[in-house]
């Protein structure tokens, strides 16, 4: 007799597989229905919340998901029905409302737009809380369920739901491509695109009704408290990958669908387990991925970026240094030991040493036994460092009216950064004579090519 038995964790990943099998099959409709309406959502929701983002009222779309509440609420008690398209008239009559409120509270009253924005949140949330207490203690027949509209209930998601998402969606879609150059001039420059003539209260219309219409129908799969997620998370995301708000969208609407595909297929995974919280944690797993490792504005990318030009900050100081060392010895001697260099730049023993050392390995500097001095590329690369450091230092002291500390301390920010076209134009700010001094009295050195021409 066999007594064997299954670890539990065996068990449970067994029976994962054999549901995420069936999952991608297809053969469940209703996994399908949910898979497809999440999707559906992800994209549009993710799309018409990126110009809410962009606009600065990220809190919008919390604000309407709350406001739907009372409407369905409102809906079902006059309807004594739970038909998708009735309680999707009274969530968007009660979204319009509260965005009416919202917009008109500023206008007309003391009221500033946030706090305008709190206020319409937390008096629909609170009648739709009561209206939802009276339906629960009520006889009414069909009442089961509507207490799943504030976190969503993507089980029990129809097809009548899922059509409902189509138009929607398409008509989000569509409205953003055909309007997409008078949202994106809105979304930056109010004020010029109504100097241009555009109907700017028409398109900011336009975008309000789309985000109440995405806000509406997700009702079903994420419910009240977790809509502003769908809407904001994918485009915060996107933000670390790029500026361009095509690409911005696009980027939005894939972490839209992506969290979509991973929410409904871990909640058909594990059925104890909600479809729409699930979403919004795949959301945030997305954004904490872009957060850290985005290429271009990730946490780990910019701190490699601030560590690379701490590390080119100090090598080129050094090089200043070694300059203006060989400078006071009139270019007669060309090798300084470590005390010599920390007597005029205060640095760390241990980081002067190892990028001494760095120096000598990329033929910058040349060790004369203890002492190190300028090679000929570095004493290049050291000319264009003073030069640019006086050159700014001369700039600010003619033009910010800073006194010599102040302009130092500028300019030894700033030297780093220069590049040669700004530097040219600031030569041509200060219509540079022929051996002009920065504020401190010390000449500003010229290139080698200009002197060659100077001598020809």
């Amino acid at each position: 007799m066999n007594d064997f038995t299954p670890y539990p964790e065996a068990a449970f990943l067994q029976q994962a597989w054999q549901n995420l099998a069936i999952f991608w099959s297809f053969d469940d409709i209703n996994a399908t229905w949910v898979l497809l309406g999440s999707l559906l959502l992800g994209m549009s929701a993710s799309v018409i919340g990126a110009f809410a983002f962009l606009r600065k009222r990220s809190l919008l779309g919390d604000a309407l998901a709350h406001a739907a509440l009372p409407g369905v609420m409102m809906a079902f008690l006059l309807s004594g029905s739970r038909d998708a398209e009735m309680l999707f008239i009274g969530a968007l009559a009660s979204s319009l409302l509260g965005f009416w409120l919202i917009d008109w509270l500023p206008k007309n009253t003391k009221i500033k737009p946030d706090a305008a924005l709190a206020i319409t949140l937390s008096f629909f949330f609170a009648l739709g809380l009561m209206l939802l207490s009276y339906i629960q203690t009520s006889e009414l027949p069909n009442k089961s369920g509507l207490d799943k509209l504030l976190f969503g209930q993507a089980a029990a998601i129809t097809a009548e739901d899922i059509q409902l998402l189509i138009y929607v969606t398409s008509a989000v879609l569509l409205i953003v491509v055909l309007f997409f150059e008078k949202f994106r001039l809105i979304a930056f420059n109010r004020t010029y695109a109504k100097t241009l003539g555009i109907p700017v209260k028409f398109y900011e219309l336009l975008l309000a009704l789309m985000i109440v219409l995405s806000v509406v129908v997700g009702l079903q799969l994420v419910g009240v408290v977790l809509m502003a997620a769908i809407l904001l998370t994918p485009v915060a995301a996107a933000r670390f990958w790029s500026h361009q708000l095509s690409s911005l969208l696009i980027l939005a609407a894939l972490f839209g669908a992506l969290s979509a595909l991973l929410g409904a297929q871990i909640s058909y995974i594990a059925p104890a387990m909600p479809t729409g919280p699930w979403i919004v944690v795949s959301l945030s797993l997305l954004f904490f991925i872009s957060f850290l490792f985005a290429p271009k504005q990730g946490l780990l990318k910019r701190y490699w970026d601030y560590r690379q030009l701490k590390t080119r900050v100090l090598e080129e100081n050094i090089l200043r240094t070694l300059y203006k060392l060989l400078e006071r010895e009139h270019f007669k001697r060309n090798h300084f030991t470590l005390a010599e260099i920390t007597a005029l730049r205060a640095l760390p023993l241990n980081p002067l040493q190892k990028t001494l050392q760095k120096l000598v390995k990329r033929h910058y500097l040349v060790k004369h036994q203890l002492a190190y001095g300028l090679s000929e590329e570095g004493l290049l690369k050291a000319i264009k460092l003073t030069r640019r450091h006086r050159l700014w230092e001369s700039y600010l002291s003619q033009h910010a009216d800073l006194n010599s500390e102040q302009v130092h301390q500028q300019a030894e920010r700033i030297e780093h950064i220069l590049n040669q076209e700004q530097e040219q134009q600031i030569v041509a700010e200060l219509m540079e004579q022929l051996h002009p001094q920065d504020p401190h009295g010390s000449p500003i050195p010229k290139l080698p090519s200009q002197n060659l021409q100077e001598t020809q």
